[in-house]
């Protein structure tokens, strides 16, 4: 089974970019939709942005559109989210997930958790002055 290890994590001041990657384990980043989500402490799992395998169409959540882009290069088994302007509410785990059916995961106004099968580990991202 397909494995997902995300890196690129950090403490960054507000105002402060990171950029996280993620890896699939058997090198078919290609063949998946790709989702990144968070976790903050207390809080419930919320999907911010995915990537469609099929139209290659992003999908932001509100509290991340201007600020974060997503983004895959399949040749190199990789996808990225870039985030910028970093504020202490984007503090929390985050995950790179794929759903296993070809074509769910990512639609124009949603990031259905419950449609993605297979999982990372997280890697903690720390937004603090």
């Amino acid at each position: 089974q397909v494995q997902f290890v995300e890196s690129g994590g950090g403490l960054v001041q507000p105002g402060g970019s990171l950029r996280l990657s993620c890896e699939a384990s058997d090198n078919t980043l290609g063949y998946y939709t790709i989702g990144w989500f968070r976790q903050a402490p207390g809080k419930e799992r919320e999907g911010v942005s995915c990537v469609s395998v099929l139209s290659g169409n992003p999908y932001y959540a509100k509290s991340v559109k201007g600020r974060f882009t997503i983004s895959r290069d399949n040749a190199k088994n990789t996808a990225h989210l870039q985030m910028d302007n970093l504020k202490p509410e984007d503090t929390g785990v985050y995950y790179c997930a794929a759903p296993q059916v070809m074509g769910y995961g990512c639609y124009d106004s949603s990031i259905p958790e419950g449609e993605y099968d297979h999982w990372g580990q997280g890697t903690q991202v720390t937004v603090s002055s």
